[in-house]
């Protein structure tokens, strides 16, 4: 029997607006790689396509990527040239991804003085199968399909497609043009696959990117560069809800996650606030809208809850005894991040009125946490799967074996998550700030979060000859976890650690075991669980290395945040800067470019936004709209910079400092130091 295996990612081509993604190979054809074809809506509606011209195969010389959502590839095909060694004829076939489908160009172009015919034949293989059968191995059955005279359609899983080819001769599995070239000229043949979902939860964004577009310009360029990429990334990665057609969020990534998912699309927002609010305020609103009324426990509802992820039907993941809900709020996390994203936002500038309609939303985000966050009552944050077929890990390391002992065995649960007490504590202690900036108490809100960063401090601290540190979590025993990972650079702004505690935790960050060179290692080198391609024991998560810098340049360690940012950007620059979800652990000094992780994500929402809260922590910006000032400290880790396109209270304007870290020049209303 034929292992099943999740497909491999590293060396495929995308290109994606979404909801639309197509996967091939560096020469454009589709087919010879399990992840390949053309995906609507989570469905696969073509698993293979190959151009051939005049009965033979193109020989390719060149991948051109135009943006996120167009590619030309370039070939020969030598089959119509003549003999000598410089290529007379060339093809060109560009692949475009629309919001609903894909349409392809396939262009001959000729030096030769003499005309020629050729045949430019594309064999496809219609699909119809379901994102997550891709995901385990799984192959579809070819649906039936209907041919007209230039058109083929076909439909299955609730999803109709259609490929037009005008001009062309149809045959089942195949069309194809006889074409003149002609002398010195070029011809061109056009098609194109779209695709209607009848179960669609998600549909792509229509109005332009909800952010500004700024201008970076850096002594070290690789800053500048990824930037560049990861916003052009981010604007084929925009969707809306059915729903809520006007409000938009990211997609969490490509291929698998290509929709809604609460933390996900919280924390790309909040990396995206140094370019406007109105990414985060929409948002906010489309989660709120979808925040828990009642307790459900086969979907993991409760009243106050923020979900973790939407889906067109029911998600199964073979051999892992997962079968999640369409609308599934396994997240013990994103409740308070929603209310920190919030709080962020009003601080960024997000008007009043719109942070104010908002409140009722955060006191019941608010209430979740203490009413049903905190299921035993011991003041601190644990989760359960209580349905037996959802997550068994619900932080954002949320594989199975992501909770372990130094040792390498699994925790046991209920799980209390070191970062999720850091982001309840921020929680109640900005959630108070908000209700007491619009006229309300948040005196008892302070209360519990004192409470719990009480009896957080009492349980986490392991004593250790290299100093104390945070155990990733607390098991179901509630013993502290003592494997040492990046969940400690979570900690670090949110208000939870004190002076001395904070130091310790940023020297730990920086040390050799976690840090790779290329970014934070999810899980220290010194345990018997790592393993530098371990999805969550040992890999680096560029936005986890990000979140890791904001907290440092917060608490005033600029010198160990610059070490992760140069890290990152040696990253970047090894992916071309287009940064995937995660990438291996192997150490810089060891390896000239990063190792990819070979089935991660590219691109990914927050892995992309990430280029923009590290652009923001070079800066040492803390946005106090409510004040009317923008606080920075900046850093000379990438030389000279110059930014603009900044946006905070509603204006927008530029930065700009000297090689020496020292501003030169703004037109934001600036506070330094």
């Amino acid at each position: 029997m034929e292992q099943r295996r999740q497909p491999l990612l590293h060396d495929e081509t995308v290109v994606l607006r979404a909801p639309t993604q197509a996967w091939c190979a560096a020469d454009g054809s589709m087919g010879s790689r399990p992840i390949h074809g053309i995906y609507f809506s989570d469905v696969r509606v073509l698993s293979a396509q190959l151009v051939t011209v005049s009965g033979a195969p193109l020989e390719h010389i060149a991948t051109a990527p135009r943006s996120s959502d167009s590619i030309t590839f370039v070939s020969l095909p030598r089959q119509l040239d003549d003999p000598t060694p410089d290529p007379g004829v060339r093809a060109e076939h560009t692949i475009t991804a629309t919001t609903s489908g894909v349409e392809q160009a396939f262009t001959i172009t000729s030096r030769l003085a003499r005309a020629l015919d050729a045949v430019i034949r594309v064999e496809f293989a219609a699909d119809a199968t379901s994102m997550d059968s891709v995901k385990a191995g799984m192959r579809g059955s070819a649906p039936a399909i209907v041919i007209t005279r230039e058109t083929v359609t076909w439909q299955d899983n609730n999803l109709a497609a259609e490929l037009h080819a005008p001009g062309a001769t149809l045959t089942p599995g195949a069309f194809e043009w006889a074409v003149t070239v002609p002398p010195q000229g070029n011809v061109t043949v056009a098609w194109t696959i779209t695709a209607t979902d009848a179960l669609a939860v998600v549909r792509a964004a229509d109005e332009p990117a909800p952010w500004q577009s700024p201008t970076v310009v850096a002594g070290d360029e690789r800053l500048a560069r990824w930037t560049s990429r990861a916003l052009d990334d981010l604007d084929a990665l925009r969707l809306t809800t059915v729903a809520q057609p006007q409000l938009q969020f990211l997609a969490a990534g490509a291929p698998w996650f290509f929709t809604l998912f609460g933390r996900d699309s919280l924390w790309a927002a909040r990396f995206m606030l140094p370019l406007g609010t109105r990414l985060a305020a929409d948002t906010l609103r489309v989660l709120a809208g979808l925040q828990g009324t009642t307790e459900v426990p086969q979907t993991a509802e409760e009243p106050g809850k923020i979900m973790h992820e939407l889906r067109r039907g029911d998600l199964k993941i073979p051999g892992e005894g997962i079968h999640l809900p369409p609308l599934y709020y396994g997240t013990v996390d994103a409740t308070a991040l929603w209310v920190c994203l919030l709080h962020d936002a009003w601080r960024w500038g997000m008007p009043d009125d719109e942070v104010r309609a908002l409140l009722p939303h955060l006191e019941r985000a608010l209430e979740w946490m203490r009413d049903y966050g905190d299921s035993d009552g011991d003041g601190l944050l644990e989760y359960a799967d209580k349905s037996g077929r959802g997550l068994s890990n619900q932080g954002w390391k949320d594989s199975g074996d992501s909770v372990q002992w130094r040792d390498g065995t699994l925790a046991t649960g209920p799980i209390a998550l070191c970062e999720v007490q850091a982001y309840a504590f921020e929680a109640a202690t900005h959630g108070a700030d908000l209700l007491e900036a619009f006229g309300g108490s948040g005196s008892a809100w302070r209360e519990w979060a004192a409470r719990l960063r009480t009896a957080f401090h009492e349980k986490f601290w392991i004593d250790s000859p290299d100093g104390a540190y945070v155990a990733i979590a607390l098991d179901a025993s509630k013993r502290a976890v003592d494997t040492v990972t990046s969940n400690l650079g979570h900690l670090l702004g949110t208000g939870i650690l004190d002076a001395r505690q904070a130091a310790l935790v940023a020297r730990r960050l920086v040390s050799p075991e976690l840090d790779s060179g290329y970014g934070l290692r999810t899980m220290s080198t010194d345990s018997a669980g790592y393993w530098p391609l371990s999805y969550h024991g040992g890999s680096v998560w560029t936005h986890d290395t990000a979140i890791a810098i904001a907290g440092l340049v917060r608490d005033g360690f600029r010198h160990e945040a610059d070490v992760l940012v140069r890290g990152l950007l040696a990253a970047a620059s090894g992916f071309d800067y287009r940064m995937p979800e995660l990438h291996s652990g192997d150490r810089a000094s060891e390896y000239a470019q990063p190792v990819p992780y070979p089935a991660a994500c590219r691109p990914q929402a927050w892995s992309a936004a990430a280029a923009i809260s590290v652009l923001g922590s070079v800066l040492g910006l803390r946005p106090d709209a409510p004040a009317g000032e923008l606080a920075v400290a900046p850093s000379a880790v990438v030389g000279a910079l110059r930014v603009e396109g900044l946006v905070f209270a509603g204006a927008d304007g530029g930065i700009t400092i000297n090689a020496d870290g020292e501003i030169s020049g703004s037109t934001l209303p600036l506070r330094v130091g």
